[in-house]
């Protein structure tokens, strides 16, 4: 919980410039070779919401300090936070918003209570087992990030997610990989670094068979997950 104490903004200022870093994976938890977080499978273990049907891995990156520490340079950096009612009635407004400018792009739009998911299927964002993103997909990002710029008052998680085929080395690094290049998109498209945690989860977290090629094909994806700034 974000409180406004003095104490807070200054803590707020010490830490903005650490976490400007956040969109190429964070600095909050000791890191393998391949940048993903060696504590990963017991935090996911205590805060994952998994099986949903929306498949992302909800809390992999929020909670505890990972949250506070976003909540601090978010306020260094002069976003507000949302309090009550007015917490639904913004998400309300971007999820129509985000629903309208991703409309036809392949790009799935969910709702979970006050976050919002944005599911992006590997097939439209990347080449198969690369993590640069396809320029025919740039202007679906676009309504993305514009989107995300007006409604600035959210916290980004970014999460890779690979199929079961392959090495848990080579998943986990390419699902970081694809995080961190639709973050690094997104950012340059004018969207706050320090609003932004990336993340590899590798073949962790299937939202279909990974047995099927549609299933596999469905687990290969990208998700960012809109999360409101709260009082």
């Amino acid at each position: 919980m974000i409180r406004t104490a003095p104490r807070n903004v200054a803590l707020a200022l010490m830490t903005a410039a650490a976490l400007s870093a956040c969109a190429t994976g964070g600095s909050y938890v000791q890191s393998d070779q391949y940048g993903n977080p060696t504590e990963q499978q017991n935090r996911t273990g205590r805060n994952a919401l998994i099986g949903t049907a929306v498949g992302v891995a909800a809390g992999l990156l929020t909670g505890g300090s990972a949250t506070e520490r976003r909540q601090h340079a978010m306020i260094g950096a002069g976003i507000g936070a949302l309090s009550g009612a007015a917490v639904g009635q913004y998400q309300d407004r971007q999820e129509r918003a985000l629903r309208e400018r991703t409309a036809n792009t392949g790009i799935d739009v969910q709702r979970q209570g006050d976050n919002i998911t944005l599911n992006l299927p590997d097939g439209i964002t990347f080449d198969f087992g690369k993590s640069t993103l396809k320029p025919q997909f740039y202007s679906s990002l676009n309504g993305v990030a514009g989107t995300l710029s007006e409604y600035n008052q959210t916290m980004i998680e970014v999460v890779g997610h690979t199929d079961s085929i392959g090495s848990d080395a080579v998943n986990n690094r390419l699902s970081k990989e694809r995080a961190d290049s639709v973050a690094a998109y997104l950012t340059g498209q004018g969207v706050q670094s320090a609003r932004i945690e990336t993340l590899g989860a590798g073949k962790a977290y299937p939202i279909a068979d990974n047995s099927t090629d549609a299933g596999r094909a469905q687990n290969r994806r990208v998700e960012i997950r809109v999360i409101p700034l709260q009082q």
